[in-house]
């Protein structure tokens, strides 16, 4: 190639990338340009699709364009997770999930379709609601030790919205610290698992505090303990399964955005920007708190450092306990 040739080659090559990135840079300032929608991996009616179509008005205000809520279930958040992070990393598709159960999906599916860590990225958290430990009101016991006691003595049945789900890993971190027993029977979704706990036809139940709280209050459920540090105002004659004798036991729902990895750093900014004001509005705030969920809110680089130490703390459960799905 003589130099006169290469010199034109690479002045073209230049030119192109500079079309490239000014074209990238125009569409990045107009964004949003379109819909933007909302993946919940999960059936209607659990605690990421309740903050989903609670915040998506307040979104669409605030981006001035539509935002859709979309619930793709299966595969216990993987189908609708997978979806997303094989999508178009330009900010239109996002996905609001349970960043624990994500987290601990690796270590539980041998044969995952996609890789959290390297094909998704973080948004911002959104909210934090803990598991409560509930039972149906035929189980005669007050609180978790009386639980533990009666679990060695009769068959149980903890319903769990899947295998390897969040509150399974938990239902089996809580069971390996205080010696009880019972038998994890998995449903396909929270909603399902509650439904056959009211029923009867499972006694136990641990599942997030913004799905399974209105059971609670009418009736159709009995809390024992509730997974988190400290009690939640909201109930706070509830005692916490740490107080109970289980030191240190701590788990719940982390409701969280991801998108692609290789969106624009300017469009996941303006995400979490719109997001975190949406999530902190005073009605979106006073209506989870009301219903057991407190906000909690990230940057990006936090959210990805959140999840990459939970994907390694519940590794270690997983394993102990040899859970593992094709």
């Amino acid at each position: 190639m003589t130099l006169t040739r290469r010199t034109a080659l690479l002045a073209c090559t230049a030119a192109l990338a500079t079309a490239t990135a000014t074209a990238q840079t125009t569409s990045t300032a107009q964004w949003p340009a379109k819909t933007l929608r909302i993946v919940v991996p999960y059936p209607p009616g659990g605690s990421s699709d309740i903050i989903a179509r609670s915040i998506s008005q307040v979104m669409s205000d605030a981006l001035k364009q539509s935002v859709i809520v979309e619930n793709k279930p299966g595969a216990n958040g993987n189908l609708g997770a997978d979806f997303v992070a094989k999508s178009d990393p330009d900010g239109y598709t996002m996905l609001l999930c349970d960043v624990g159960a994500l987290a601990i999906s690796p270590s539980v599916y041998t044969k995952l379709s996609f890789d959290p860590s390297k094909d998704l990225r973080g948004v911002t958290m959104l909210a934090y609601s803990p598991h409560l430990l509930v039972v149906h009101p035929s189980v005669p016991v007050s609180n978790f030790k009386e639980l533990v006691a009666y679990s060695k003595k009769n068959d149980l049945n903890f319903a769990v919205t899947a295998t390897g789900s969040a509150p399974h890993v938990a239902g089996v971190a809580l069971e390996r610290a205080s010696g009880a027993r019972w038998q994890y029977i998995p449903y396909t979704g929270g909603v399902t698992a509650i439904q056959d706990t009211v029923a009867g036809q499972t006694q136990i139940l641990m599942n997030g505090m913004l799905a399974t709280l209105p059971h609670v209050q009418n009736g159709k459920l009995k809390v024992l303990g509730v997974s988190k540090a400290t009690r939640m105002p909201l109930i706070g004659d509830v005692p916490t399964i740490a107080e109970q004798g289980v030191t240190g036991f701590e788990s719940g729902t982390w409701q969280g955005i991801l998108v692609p990895r290789g969106t624009p750093e300017a469009v996941v900014q303006k995400l979490n920007n719109a997001f975190i004001t949406a999530i902190r509005s005073p009605e979106i705030r006073s209506r989870l708190a009301g219903q057991g969920a407190e906000v909690v809110t990230m940057t990006p680089t936090e959210q990805d450092q959140f999840f990459a130490k939970e994907r390694a703390r519940w590794a270690t459960v997983v394993k102990a306990a040899n859970i593992k799905l094709d």
